[in-house]
């Protein structure tokens, strides 16, 4: 399985699998599998990248 979370990078759209009501979060940084994630209804999250696998949202 690819690991897409290595692909995140500043600015990209994503949401958290297991937390639906967090709405669409913007990744703010990706370094070292640890990634910064300012979310619309839940604000910012440092998301473990080894554990969550972010589904990017991509608008259009």
């Amino acid at each position: 399985m690819a690991d897409l979370n290595s692909l995140l990078e500043p600015g990209m759209l994503v949401r958290h699998p297991d937390q639906p009501d967090w709405g669409t979060g913007q990744v703010q940084s990706n370094i070292g599998g640890r990634i910064t994630v300012n979310f619309r209804e839940e604000g910012k999250v440092v998301i473990d990248g080894a554990r969550v696998s972010l589904l990017p949202v991509y608008d259009g």
